[in-house]
């Protein structure tokens, strides 16, 4: 199994030419081969990537964009996730002409922080928005901006909206498999309320959360970036985000909702409910066959994601006659 930890040494977020020289050398190359994304850069596809500070943290982000982007969309992975995993999401976006960008949260993949750990989770919502802050300032973020968040990612992409309210910044939202509240969340939060002063951590318990079954060995024994424990503080850090996001108030947003019939990590019908009065615009796609990582699901069902998400973000993607219309 590889290590990728030198990478941490890279430097800031900068404009990388592959053709020439990649930054850290074996290394990065290594790290883009283990994962599939080498493949891409053969393509014609731009690249930027590095480190940003950002919220407090020293965040890993990429940038990936075809010759004439047509906007941009961040997409935001799930808890224990990292960029690394999210090539088929990634490739498909750019196929359709989007520039991409994606990052590590805190505590997760090559970014700075206890690992998947967060004190709250407003510090993901800052990360976020200082990424966007930087990246418009560097004129890198074409609009129209859409998000796309899987699980935990989508959760801070609809927090992120929910506060904006009608002053939002996204032309539309994806929230693939989102929690509001996980799978169990009565019989745990109790548990959680009894250990949770005594205990930091608990052994990860890895469940084939796709039907991909190479994916899930993948997770289980060849990807160094994975934490094998559950930080009790992300679950205190959830159960004060919870409330928060209840009481915020609808958004118009254009939003689809993609969801897992078989998903055993987030309430899904309880959070459904809860989504669709929060997100009155929503789409609500469901699987009967799709468990949790959907971004990952064996290829049928992902590709049947993948067009439901298709036919979405080509509605909302500029027409030819705007793209030239002056700002």
């Amino acid at each position: 199994m590889s290590d990728f930890t030198p990478l941490q040494a890279l430097g800031p977020f900068r404009k990388v030419d592959p053709a020439v020289e990649l930054p850290g050398g074996d290394h990065l190359e290594r790290y883009l081969g283990h994962y599939g994304l080498a493949p891409l850069l053969a393509k014609h596809v731009g690249l930027h990537l590095g480190f940003l500070n950002a919220g407090g943290f020293r965040l890993w982000a990429s940038l990936w964009s075809p010759a004439e982007p047509i906007g941009t969309v961040f997409v935001v992975h799930g808890y224990f996730d990292h960029l690394g995993l999210y090539r088929h999401l990634l490739e498909r976006l750019l196929e359709r002409g989007w520039r991409v960008v994606l990052w590590d949260l805190p505590g997760h993949g090559l970014s700075s922080g206890r690992r998947a750990s967060i004190e709250d989770f407003d510090d993901y919502g800052n990360c976020l928005n200082a990424l966007q802050d930087h990246l418009q300032r560097e004129g890198l973020a074409p609009h129209p901006w859409l998000g796309i968040g899987q699980s935990t990612g989508a959760a801070i992409l609809a927090t992120d909206a929910l506060t904006r309210g009608t002053d939002s910044h996204w032309a539309g939202l994806a929230l693939l498999a989102p929690l509001v509240r996980p799978w169990g969340w009565r019989q745990s939060s109790w548990i959680h309320l009894l250990v949770g002063p005594f205990v930091r951590s608990i052994p990860r318990k890895f469940r084939d959360n796709s039907t991909d079954a190479e994916f899930a060995t993948f997770l289980r024994e060849q990807d160094p970036l994975q934490a094998d424990r559950l930080a009790v503080d992300w679950v205190s850090a959830m159960r004060r985000w919870m409330p928060r996001l209840l009481a915020l108030p609808p958004t118009p947003v254009p939003t689809l909702i993609l969801q897992g019939e078989q998903d055993l990590t987030v309430d899904w019908v309880w959070n459904l409910e809860v989504l669709k009065e929060k997100f009155p615009n929503a789409e609500v796609h469901l699987h009967p066959e799709a468990r949790h990582h959907l971004v990952n699901e064996a290829e049928p069902i992902r590709q049947a994601l993948f067009d439901t998400l298709d036919r979405f973000i080509d509605a909302l993607a500029p027409s030819p006659a705007a793209e030239n219309t002056p700002p």
